[in-house]
């Protein structure tokens, strides 16, 4: 996987290109990583301002915070596209990649190309801290000013969702390819014996496990019912604040 995120248009001089065909690219656990993401993100979004949901809103955070930290884990042991070695470039290639896609002649990418990567790892890190205010505000762990930095986190994290959804649209157009499409597949087009050797099924149904799990736990172990299911996490609180006072 180290070499693969390269271009396709790096053949050698003088040398034929192989003719492209569809290959598998993204293994499972990336794909279901990808749109548990997506999922995440979006509920915990939509759930953000309402005390009905709160419970929903701490769970699906949770969520994220764990699919980050199995896609560390597999960026550096997953298949050769998963992993950052593969993908990972510095600002010149960036650059030259936003050059590339300005002038409308981007080189393909078997993987994802260094523009892509940038905003991988951003929403990587953006999940973490808003991972980290959300739990420290849950907690009580600081004022109003924690509040604020997991309000202009999640905002932030929105910004680049949104900036990395344009780059995909304007991608497939340019290159003439689905590329969400080929987020559900796993596959995409390149040359012969690019392919990733195994999609690793028996990990992405573990982590969906793991992740129906966490939230069957969540639902059952909320401390209180009413009439529209379990307490929110916020009135657990303010519950819990006042048989304090």
């Amino acid at each position: 996987m180290n070499t693969m995120s390269e271009s396709r248009a790096d053949t050698p001089s003088g040398a034929a290109p192989a003719p492209a065909s569809p290959v598998l690219v993204w293994d499972a656990p990336v794909r279901v990583f990808h749109w548990l993401m997506v999922l995440g993100f979006a509920g915990a979004w939509l759930t953000a301002e309402s005390e009905r949901w709160r419970l929903v809103h701490v769970t699906l955070g949770w969520t994220m915070v764990g699919l980050v930290a199995f896609r560390i884990l597999w960026g550096l042991v997953g298949t050769r596209y998963a992993r950052f070695s593969s993908f990972v470039r510095g600002p010149a290639a960036v650059a030259a990649h936003v050059r590339q896609m300005v002038r409308g002649t981007p080189a393909p990418h078997t993987g994802h190309n260094p523009a892509g990567a940038v905003a991988i790892v951003v929403l990587l890190g953006l999940t973490l801290v808003v991972g980290a205010t959300g739990w420290a505000v849950f907690d009580n762990a600081g004022g109003e000013w924690l509040e604020q930095a997991h309000e202009i986190a999640a905002n932030a994290m929105l910004l680049v969702v949104g900036a990395h959804i344009a780059g995909v649209v304007l991608g497939s157009w340019l290159q003439r390819e689905n590329l969400v499409r080929a987020m559900i597949t796993g596959r995409k087009s390149g040359r012969p014996g690019d392919g990733a050797r195994s999609a690793w099924r028996s990990v992405a149904i573990l982590m969906l496990v793991a992740v129906l799990g966490f939230w069957w736990l969540q639902w059952h172990g909320a401390p209180a019912s009413g009439p529209a299911g379990p307490l929110s996490t916020s009135a657990t609180v303010r519950d819990r604040d006042g048989d304090d006072d």
